[in-house]
């Protein structure tokens, strides 16, 4: 989603508001733009449509903008199409008033209409222009910015993070945030606003996170912080302790090439605290053996690639647990008047923490009587502070828009809790448990081996990157692999994909197939082999090719049926998807490569979705 970033302090701010935005840009965006407030040159703003280098050019071709207090911005067009003029920072009629905002003003048709009949003249198509229309009028009847500013969120429905510069105060940056994050950074002399840690993290590790309804005002002199009513909020401040490094390439072509790379090590962070002995141990949850006890079904609650993890989460939450677990859509959850009650435990997945349709489930899923456990990746994040418990992944920053890592570090934390659940409950087989905990401890090295080759991959790009429509198909967990694989390559290639339960072949799907198609054929389950291969043979018949992945147990009878083979080493069923992703994560990264797409910066899409 948009990306925002603010600065005051003593240093020019707006090279530092532009090295801010660069690390923004992996969350998508359309249009890149920066205010800086001085006391004599007063609201200075260049924004335009494009990527952040145009937006340098433009600055290079200029004056340097004067000032050491400052707000930049991304935009990813929801209201107004992306062009110069819908770009952020907006600015208020008279020029003295300039915010950035993410989120959406859900009545700003109402606040318009009414700023028209009192005659002020909208530049732009967006809804985010009225608060700067707004705040310039409620200063006809407040001198003070705060309570200009206060006045104008009692009126604001819908959700914001607002950066707000004002000419008249050019040593002081206004924050406010409601459903959209944003957090401040404290520096030496200097403090910070962003949407996120990565773009501040070279200046300042100590940052705090804001709630809704906070208002914060950063100065030279440092920051304060006051609530809906208007009362001092003392912030816990919070250590970043991923290092900079982290959210940079390292040598690598593509974000997306990196983060594929790293998951062996992400998996260790993940598993590693959690396993000792050959015993699943979760210090960090709080969470009474009867409690556990009380719970009749499961939720997992989550959007894109973390619904993907939901759907192979229910195999294997229902095999280890033996009670019902129901995947929902968090966009569809609040809207089906879900059957959640006091025994009812409700996994909410989110890389972000910040998804809004996922935060709008969870408070859906909390008012009905649900125990709230969040799966997430930022620590602090807004849904792991209002869950009643949080398991975070540790899998690092990732930055490439399309998720891999988060992804796997998802899946095995998921089913890593659904056994340990198991266990405390008494449901969990012996054998089977100490199967389990024995392969989570070779699974990393196991996936550096499947990464550790990736010419098959670049070679069957080679062959297949100019097809139009590409098929997935498996049964059970290979069914649910492939909904991750399908995405994967839509989201960065572009080309149409679709997995499909391979038993529904024959029910409608398999009249796609023709001459020249291609299928990729997901058979690591091992139980269900021969199922997978009839299904092979029945697409092959009609022309298919057939890309097949399979476990290496299994490699010669793949070989005889596929027109090419791939596969991964064997493990405990409950984790062969942790290694079957690999493969098809890669095999989208090369397709996309050959068709020369924006792999890390997909068209369309954002990191964080942070509107409905």
């Amino acid at each position: 989603m948009c990306g925002i970033v603010g600065y005051t302090g003593n240093a020019p701010a707006a090279p530092i508001l532009l090295e801010g935005l660069e690390h923004l840009e992996y969350r998508g965006y359309d249009s890149a733009g920066v205010a800086v407030v001085s006391p004599d040159k007063g609201l200075q703003i260049q924004k335009c449509k494009g990527r952040l280098q145009a937006l340098r050019e433009k600055l290079d071709s200029l004056p340097p903008l004067e000032g050491t207090v400052g707000l930049g911005h991304t935009r990813w067009a929801t209201h107004g199409e992306p062009n110069d003029v819908n770009s952020h920072p907006h600015v208020s009629q008279n020029g003295r008033v300039a915010i950035v905002h993410n989120g959406i003003i859900e009545n700003y048709a109402e606040i318009k209409d009414f700023l028209l009949h009192k005659g002020v003249r909208f530049r732009s198509d967006t809804d985010s222009e009225v608060v700067a229309q707004l705040l310039e009028y409620c200063f006809t009847d407040h001198s003070d910015p705060l309570d200009a500013v206060y006045a104008v969120l009692e009126r604001l429905e819908g959700a914001y993070a607002l950066g707000i510069l004002c000419a008249d105060r050019p040593d002081m940056l206004i924050a406010a945030r409601k459903d959209a994050p944003l957090l401040i950074g404290y520096g030496g002399g200097e403090s910070f606003i962003a949407s996120d840690a990565t773009a501040i993290i070279a200046h300042t590790r100590q940052v705090s996170y804001m709630e809704d309804g906070e208002v914060a005002v950063l100065t030279r002199a440092g920051v304060q912080v006051f609530d809906q009513y208007r009362r001092p909020v003392e912030k816990q401040r919070h250590t970043i302790e991923w290092d900079v490094s982290a959210a940079e390439k390292g040598g690598y072509a593509h974000f997306m090439f990196k983060e594929i790379m790293e998951q062996p090590e992400a998996l260790r962070q993940t598993i590693s605290p959690r396993l000792r002995d050959g015993r699943l141990v979760f210090d960090e949850l709080e969470l009474p053996e009867d409690r556990l006890r009380d719970f009749d079904r499961i939720f997992l609650v989550a959007c894109g690639s973390s619904y993907h993890v939901g759907m192979l989460g229910k195999y294997n939450l229902e095999r280890f647990l033996r009670l019902p677990v129901e995947v929902c859509l968090a966009s569809e959850f609040r809207y089906s008047s879900p059957l959640v009650d006091e025994r009812s435990l409700v996994i909410v997945i989110s890389q972000s923490g910040e998804t809004l349709d996922s935060m709008a489930a969870l408070r859906e899923a909390k008012a009905r009587g649900g125990y709230i456990l969040a799966i997430v990746n930022v620590v602090g994040s807004s849904i792991a502070r209002e869950s009643d418990g949080v398991l975070y992944t540790w899998a690092g920053p990732e930055i490439a828009v399309a998720t891999t890592k988060a992804y796997s570090t998802q899946l095995v934390l998921l089913t890593m809790f659904g056994l340990w659940m198991a266990e405390k409950l008494g449901r969990a087989d012996p054998e089977d448990y100490a199967a389990v905990t024995a392969e989570l401890a070779l699974l990393p090295a196991k996936l550096e081996t499947v990464l550790a080759d990736t010419g098959v991959y670049q070679y069957l790009a080679s062959q297949y990157f100019n097809h139009d429509c590409i098929f997935y198909i498996g049964r059970n967990l290979d069914y649910a692999l492939g909904l991750e694989g399908s995405l994967k390559l839509k989201e960065i290639s572009y080309i149409h994909s679709e997995s499909y339960a391979a038993g529904e072949l024959k029910h409608g799907t398999i009249s796609l197939i023709e001459p020249g198609t291609l299928v990729v054929a997901l058979a690591t389950y091992g139980q269900l082999f021969d199922k997978a291969a009839s299904n092979i043979v029945e697409v092959k018949s009609r022309g298919a090719d057939v890309v097949g992945l399979t476990t290496e147990s299994f490699r010669p009878r793949m070989e005889q049926l596929a027109t090419h083979t791939l596969t991964i080493p064997d493990t405990h069923p409950a984790l062969q998807p942790n290694l079957g992703v690999a493969p098809l994560q890669l095999f989208a990264y090369y397709i996309a490569l050959q068709r020369g797409c924006d792999i890390d910066k997909p068209k369309n899409l954002a990191k964080s979705v942070t509107v409905e």
